[in-house]
């Protein structure tokens, strides 16, 4: 595939926007293909960085006499947040319509800086899915090296790629930015970040493990939220009458990316490991479909003291005073055979009266579909077909 050109899901909107997404996920040749003759400007480029900081206002005389409506495109808005103040005042004076991408929100938000007061919607772009990728998809690569385009386009590459990532994340995100003091504690804490992908989150064990003050465990995580590396999946409340564990999951971006922060990416994988990323990969495309179908319904995953879970709950009908809500349920196994038991916290949780579970799935790793009265069993492939074409919810 490493000449192919692939679609992506993402529609173009037609006012101005923010494209966030992570680092190498093809944020800037997805804007240079959708706009091929505009004017953009990579603040990336040193040069044209140093200018821009020192003096915003050049941004008008760089772009030039063009027609209201216009497009413009701007590259890692967050390396100048201060530059946002211009795009505002464009918008108002030149009614030009703006791309600003980026790949973190953390110095725009932490910079107290104008986000142009709701006149950009904002957009996401992540690492392929199942439905971009099509027929040359490899459930076998993504659990193992993830998603991201460079690693799909070249997979014999994968290990090296994926070093190489993590590295420049470390170097241009981290260090560069001065996000955190000492880059040796950091480096412990995402090693076991990596190894705990898709687990509930305590953070007196990590700080422990990895020889760190509590707070900086927690600022650890928020940092890679905010540079979009990973996801915490809150603990769904349904008002069931039993006592509910709220600790969040912790979910990175993509497997292959989670492997080569433990330092996995030279060993082999043990299942358990795999199951996670399997995880990882539904949560991935529960995310992208939620997003390019517009339904943007939360999703959750649902564990009680006894340690009954379900791995994944769409609320697709949220509980108001007249009604309740309405969920459909997920389990995800890293198994070639069903094993009914595994239906049975979905199954306790429609019981309960206190919601109403509209749908139960299981997804693993088989050939064979099972329907077992309300419950749908279906090999992943065939889970994601049905996903992307508006039948699971």
């Amino acid at each position: 595939m490493k000449n192919s050109v692939i679609p992506r899901l993402l529609k173009f909107p037609h006012r101005s926007f923010f494209l966030f997404g992570p680092r190498g996920v093809g944020k800037s040749t997805w804007l240079k293909q959708q706009l091929s003759r505009v004017p953009i400007f990579d603040l990336l480029q040193t040069d044209l960085f140093i200018e821009l900081s020192r003096n915003p206002s050049l941004l008008e005389a760089k772009i030039g006499n063009i027609p209201e409506e216009s497009w413009v495109c701007i590259d890692e808005i967050q390396k100048i947040p201060t530059l946002l103040n211009e795009v505002h005042r464009l918008i108002e004076k030149k009614k030009w319509r703006f791309a600003l991408s980026g790949s973190s929100a953390r110095k725009l938000r932490r910079g107290g800086v104008n986000l142009l007061a709701g006149r950009a919607i904002t957009k996401h772009l992540a690492q392929f899915s199942f439905k971009e990728i099509g027929k040359q998809f490899n459930l076998k690569l993504a659990l193992e090296c993830g998603m991201l385009p460079m690693v799909v386009l070249a997979p014999e590459d994968a290990v090296e790629i994926l070093n190489a990532y993590v590295h420049t994340y470390i170097k241009e995100e981290i260090q560069e930015e001065g996000i955190v003091r000492k880059i040796e504690p950091f480096l412990r804490f995402i090693e076991i970040a990596g190894l705990i992908n898709g687990q509930q989150i305590n953070s007196n064990n990590i700080a422990s493990e990895a020889c760190l003050p509590r707070s900086n465990v927690d600022v650890y995580f928020s940092i890679l939220v905010d540079t979009l590396l990973g996801h915490w999946l809150t603990a769904y409340r349904p008002g069931a009458k039993v006592r509910e564990r709220t600790h969040p999951k912790f979910y990175w971006f993509d497997p292959g990316v989670a492997r080569a922060a433990s330092g996995l990416l030279h060993d082999p994988v043990d299942s358990v490991w795999l199951g996670r990323a399997l995880e990882t990969l539904i949560f991935h495309e529960l995310r992208v479909y939620n997003h390019i179908s517009q339904k943007n319904r939360s999703i959750t995953f649902y564990r009680t003291s006894s340690n009954v879970e379900i791995d994944f709950i769409v609320e697709t009908k949220k509980r108001q005073q007249s009604s309740k809500s309405h969920v459909v349920c997920f389990e995800v196994k890293y198994a070639k055979k069903w094993n009914r038991k595994w239906e049975f916290p979905s199954r306790s949780l429609k019981t309960t009266g206190s919601i109403y579970v509209d749908k139960m799935f299981g997804v693993y790793m088989g050939k064979e579909r099972y329907y077992f009265d309300d419950f749908t069993v279906l090999p992943v492939n065939d889970f994601l077909l049905m996903l992307y074409s508006g039948k699971i919810y």
